[in-house]
């Protein structure tokens, strides 16, 4: 007798998406890519602009202003730089378990289900390591803590999460839309990071705040965080859904194909290493990335140091005036971000997504120019600023969409994906160019020239660079024949294992209806026994249900028809 098959957990219905439809619709985008990374990734947001300040001024405040100063500092420095290998290795290996991964929930959503715990647990374990340990006992605890967030965690969830925007949809207008979501939520964790948190940390934390208290303060915030962290994160799991990676599901022979092939890491290495788009969004991204968050980190240096802050008058002291120009510089850099959000999806419709994110790193270019030239100047700088984030938005928010039309032309060519090992590499760049960066600016923040050019012409320079990387990235004129050639792999797939060929929309359509029909079942199976219960008339609660949605059928339609006159 042939051993019976174990079912997989996601076959049960608790685990279903609540995402039935085919096209993308609003709870989607703002559940799954707005709502549930922000949440997700609240707490690395805070982390990357105050966890050395929670290092420095809280759990070794002790040691930094004693006698051994300089081991903290050494300690500080050294850790997320030596971190960073652990956490490149934790996404590469997450990517290579994504690529591995064939469930009804599709091969990353598991992860970010998974995810949700780790990523709440991790970040409050770095906040209850006690300040009155001994200075080696919080250095081990530490060096243990912030390795369990960002090597074991982060990567979980972040190599997921970037990974479901190239399968969640082949349609390449609402991919667009759902990676410019993403990273909109990427820039509103770091707001929350550089703005909100500061003011928390200003009304509960002053300088005569006890250590004790002010560790206090820090432990129950991040245990806010993390129930936020949590409940975003099961939301994103429940509103998102693979559609790419449930083409293979529906059809047997692709099912058999998947199992086949499911290609080594050397495979894809071999597959992305001899795609010239794929070298060159991975090195557009790096240097994007890497020089972007130089810039972030020395941000403060820069206020502090070179700027002229006489500005703002001679009777603020020097911390407030460059307290000042840091708040002015981070409002007229997220203003024209926001603004961004309304345009960069339906102008990359209309002229393409690399000649757009051209432009916008071109206008960067000009900003940083002119940021350059008056450097000492308050408002020179705040107008060069706000010019470099203007144009930065299209690449910031598009990024992942030109992935996704690379892995598309990748599978095209090879008859498989490399989302897996692409995204893990994506969110190593990600993940690794905080602790680096950090370890450059720290390395260079005591000369007044090299701030200046950290924050101002590193990032200008990789504009200029980047714009010449869009100029001859051009995968997007091959995004219909790819979507051909995969078609007609899948077709003659299924029709040599004797199947019916049925189109990829269609299937999803069909499932669509099958849902819609299973939700509307379960409705009235529910109504049913309530009505049981409270020994009411199913017949005449069924028929109020009805009215009332031929009630809103009908307000709709002359909602319709009121607008098309």
């Amino acid at each position: 007798m042939e051993k019976e098959k174990k079912k997989s957990v996601f076959e049960n219905p608790l685990f279903s998406t609540k995402i039935k439809s085919a096209n993308v619709k609003l709870p989607e985008l703002l559940f799954g890519y707005f709502v549930g990374p922000f949440g997700a990734l609240l707490a690395s947001g805070i982390f990357s602009s105050f966890l050395s300040y929670y290092w420095t001024h809280v759990l070794f405040y002790d040691e930094a202003t004693g006698g051994v100063a300089s081991s903290v500092q050494g300690f500080i420095t050294w850790l997320p730089l030596i971190s960073a290998i652990l956490i490149v290795a934790g996404n590469l290996l997450v990517g290579q378990l994504i690529e591995r991964t064939r469930t009804r929930a599709g091969k990353a959503r598991p992860y970010i289900l998974l995810a949700s715990v780790l990523l709440a647990v991790t970040c409050v374990i770095m906040f209850i390591i006690p300040v009155g340990s001994s200075n080696m006992t919080k250095m081990v605890l530490t060096a243990i803590s912030y390795n369990l967030y960002y090597a074991v965690a982060y990567p979980l969830y972040n190599t997921a999460n970037s990974t479901l925007t190239p399968v969640s949809t082949r349609n390449g207008k609402q991919r667009s839309l759902l990676a410019s979501a993403t990273n909109i939520a990427h820039l509103a964790v770091m707001g929350a990071g550089s703005m909100v948190f500061p003011v928390l940390l200003g009304i509960f934390v002053t300088s005569t705040t006890s250590l004790g208290s002010a560790h206090t303060f820090w432990l129950i915030m991040f245990i806010v965080i993390a129930v936020i962290t949590f409940v975003c994160t099961v939301l994103q799991y429940y509103f998102t859904r693979e559609r790419v990676t449930e083409e293979s599901f529906n059809s047997e022979s692709e099912v058999k194909t998947a199992k086949a092939e499911k290609p080594s890491m050397g495979k894809q290495f071999k597959a992305v290493a001899s795609e010239k788009f794929w070298w060159m969004i991975i090195i557009f991204y790096l240097i994007y990335q890497v020089c972007g968050t130089v810039k972030n980190q020395s941000m403060v240096y820069f206020c502090e140091m070179v700027v002229d802050n006489s500005f703002w008058g001679a009777s603020l002291d020097s911390s407030t005036a460059a307290g000042m120009t840091q708040t002015l510089l981070a409002v007229l850099g997220a203003i024209p971000m926001a603004v961004a959000v309304l345009v960069v999806w339906p102008l990359s419709n209309k002229i393409g997504k690399g000649k757009l994110t051209l432009i916008g790193l071109l206008i960067g270019v000009v900003g940083g120019v002119i940021a350059g030239i008056w450097y000492d100047n308050v408002i020179a700088v705040a107008v060069g600023v706000a010019l470099k984030c203007l144009g930065s938005s299209p690449a910031s928010y598009l990024v992942l969409a030109m992935i996704a039309d690379v892995l598309d032309h990748i599978e095209a060519k090879r008859g498989y994906r490399c989302d897996g090992l692409t995204m893990s590499i994506y969110s190593s760049i990600m993940a690794a160019s905080a602790p680096v960066s950090m370890a450059i600016v720290n390395s260079i923040c005591e000369s007044t020239t090299a701030v200046m050019i950290s924050y101002i012409w590193v990032e200008t320079a990789a504009f200029a660079a980047c714009a010449v990387l869009m100029i001859i990235f051009t995968v997007e004129k091959y995004v219909k024949s790819d979507r051909e050639s995969i078609l007609e792999r899948q077709k003659a797939a299924a029709l040599a294992a004797g199947e019916e060929w049925i189109e990829p929309e269609e299937r999803l359509r069909i499932h669509e209806e099958e849902a819609n029909v299973a939700a509307e079942e379960a409705r009235k199976a529910e109504l049913k026994a309530r009505c049981e219960k409270k020994g009411l008339s199913y017949e005449e609660a069924e028929a109020k249900y009805q009215a009332k949605q031929e009630e809103k059928r009908k307000a709709a339609e002359a909602k319709k028809a009121k607008k098309g006159k």
